[in-house]
């Protein structure tokens, strides 16, 4: 009995010892809660610190031009080289098909729209404009030909065919520069820094985008074509061709081509003007270029400047011109 006794009252005081450590255990004093919530917070402020930080160090590379992909510049390796008309005041370019192009030519008195042969250059049948208007932008969408003019709203449209003028049309933009399109909407420029997209039907507008590089408008752009689904503008008075985003009119990169002017002049050319004239063979992905009284006309294939040593800003981004 004294054995059972003994065992009982230390079973008991087993039973009570376990009892009390049990209630310890599920009872944690306050600073233990307190440093776990604290602790919590902690890693959660490090992790929102650290989603801040890279943010604003995506936003700074944006905003102070580190974001190469606007970088993206391209030069020209020249393929083929084709005689052009050097009295050709050269204003809108387009490849028609068969090794021929339509071309709209400017200046008073010698403004035209004409049919002409690539591999001689020879104009096959033109058109010649009233001594009042000053052609500009040119394009082709289906049988018809598309022109603008210079510092007039009035736009003409042409039988491809044989160049007779069949028609008008209001131009509403702000000017006549440049005309492409992409076979449903025509893209329009006014020399400003706004890309158009005009209805082919009424040349209502239907969208006005701001062309921008990093954050800083393109004025002055000009002849324009489209190319694999991007326009690409001449900047009136620079060597530069800027590949615009039809989305939301950014600047997807350059062409920089100031050798092909030199060239040009380093051979004898005189009383040239600007690079002007880009014209796309949508069938065999041909680009071809030229400028204002050019003689000459380039097929170029295009490689990406790695690394371009200067400042594609300042060579491409002009003030704009009011007239």
């Amino acid at each position: 009995m004294a054995a059972r006794s003994l065992r009982k009252r230390f079973n008991q005081r087993s039973n009570s010892i376990n009892l009390q450590h049990n209630q310890m255990a599920s009872s944690s004093p306050p600073w233990r809660l307190t440093y776990r919530k604290a602790s919590f917070l902690i890693s959660a402020v490090i992790f929102v610190c650290v989603l801040l930080l890279l943010s604003i160090s995506w936003n700074m590379r944006s905003a102070f031009g580190s974001d190469h992909r606007l970088d993206l510049v391209y030069s020209a390796e020249v393929v083929r080289v084709f005689p052009h008309d050097p009295n050709a005041f050269t204003q809108g370019l387009l490849y028609a098909g068969n090794d021929t192009f339509f071309e709209s030519t400017g200046l008073n008195g010698r403004s035209s729209v004409r049919k002409v042969a690539l591999g001689t250059g020879k104009v096959e049948a033109i058109h010649e404009m009233q001594h009042s208007f000053f052609g500009e932008g040119l394009t082709l969408l289906g049988e018809k030909l598309f022109q603008v003019t210079w510092l007039q709203n009035t736009g003409f449209i042409y039988d491809r065919n044989n160049l007779s003028q069949i028609g008008t049309f209001v131009n509403q933009m702000n000017d006549g520069w440049g005309l492409a399109t992409d076979g449903k909407v025509i893209f329009g420029s006014d020399g400003s820094s706004t890309l158009y997209q005009l209805d082919p039907r009424t040349f209502k507008v239907i969208l006005k985008q701001t062309v921008k590089f990093k954050g800083h408008e393109v004025h002055n752009l000009n002849e324009l074509e489209y190319v694999n689904g991007e326009v690409w503008a001449n900047v009136w008075q620079t060597d530069c061709i800027a590949r615009i985003s039809v989305t939301d009119g950014a600047v997807l990169g350059w062409l920089f081509l100031p050798y092909l002017r030199e060239s040009l002049v380093a051979s004898g050319a005189r009383g040239i003007d600007v690079l002007n004239g880009i014209a796309w063979d949508r069938e065999k992905n041909r680009i071809f270029v030229t400028g204002k009284l050019w003689p000459k006309l380039y097929e170029i294939k295009l490689h990406q400047w790695t690394p371009f040593n200067g400042d594609i800003g300042s060579l491409c981004l002009t003030r704009p011109h009011h007239f």
